[in-house]
């Protein structure tokens, strides 16, 4: 292959132009929204502090449902965010733009990996992987939609109404609260992944199915955890975002489970026989 023979430094300058290309594609989609930033700031990162917002309502009618009084009925926002320094809302504003531009130029930014790895495989392997990047894409912006909608409304609903004293008034700081949400944005995406990481990691040996069964108690106490600090202290909303993270590590060891499966086929065929 042409991959081959090509000198550790012409991988290095490939890789370069790829990772050029990658962050030019984020810039320009960044550069869009900072030149709609009310918009942007008004209908997608302030939406989750509007009564109206889906969640809220959802949850209202459901539980009005089944006859259960709800504080997502009439639930408000009467605080504001804070800029306490002269460059908080422009720089608040560029990292927002950046991060926002990352996520909605993921596939493209996968594209571009997979550009560079792909004449390092045999034609069999890039027949297989095809789907790469289409599934990696559905798992992030699956992982988006479930922090947008579920994640960031709860814990926005939780901060802003937990009080210790009524002498204290919750006042957040602009920064802060664009972290909040773009964080949990980007970093529930990222945790989507899991089934793809795991996939390569059984292809290469590192991870087999018995080794993700024999630690799925720790892995549940884990995403517990994780669950009871991104989401407000009860139950329910615990095991909302634990159910759908545990169905994703169950896919996982099913992916693990057939990657180990078709290598251990392989290995057969391939062995001589006697």
């Amino acid at each position: 292959m042409a991959s081959k023979e090509m000198s550790f430094l012409a991988h290095l300058e490939e890789l370069r132009w790829h990772m050029v290309r990658s962050f030019s594609a984020v810039f320009i989609v960044a550069i869009v929204i900072f030149a709609n930033l009310t918009f942007v700031f008004e209908n997608v990162l302030f939406a989750h502090l509007k009564p109206d917002f889906a969640t809220y309502t959802f949850f209202c009618e459901v539980f009005g449902a089944i006859g259960v009084d709800s504080d997502f009925c009439t639930i408000s926002f009467k605080q504001t965010l804070q800029a306490l320094n002269p460059t908080q809302q422009l720089m608040t504003a560029i990292w927002s733009s950046l991060i926002l531009g990352f996520i909605l130029a993921f596939p493209y930014v996968l594209w571009e990996f997979w550009r560079f790895i792909a004449p390092g495989l045999t034609t069999k392997e890039r027949k297989k992987s095809r789907g790469f990047i289409f599934i990696s894409s559905l798992l992030f912006f699956l992982g988006i939609l479930f922090s947008y909608y579920v994640i960031i409304p709860m814990s926005v609903y939780f901060f802003y109404n937990f009080q210790i004293a009524e002498t204290v008034v919750n006042n957040f700081k602009l920064d802060a609260y664009i972290s909040l949400v773009t964080n949990t944005l980007l970093g529930i995406g990222v945790f989507f992944e899991l089934p793809v990481l795991i996939f390569f990691l059984s292809k290469i040996g590192l991870v087999t199915p018995q080794f993700l069964r024999t630690y799925r108690k720790h892995a549940l106490v884990v995403v517990m955890l994780l669950s009871a600090i991104i989401t407000p202290p009860d139950v329910a909303s615990q095991i909302i975002v634990s159910v759908p993270i545990m169905i994703l590590y169950e896919i996982s060891i099913h992916i693990s489970k057939l990657v180990t499966k078709k290598q251990e086929s392989h290995y057969v065929t391939k062995s001589p026989r006697v």
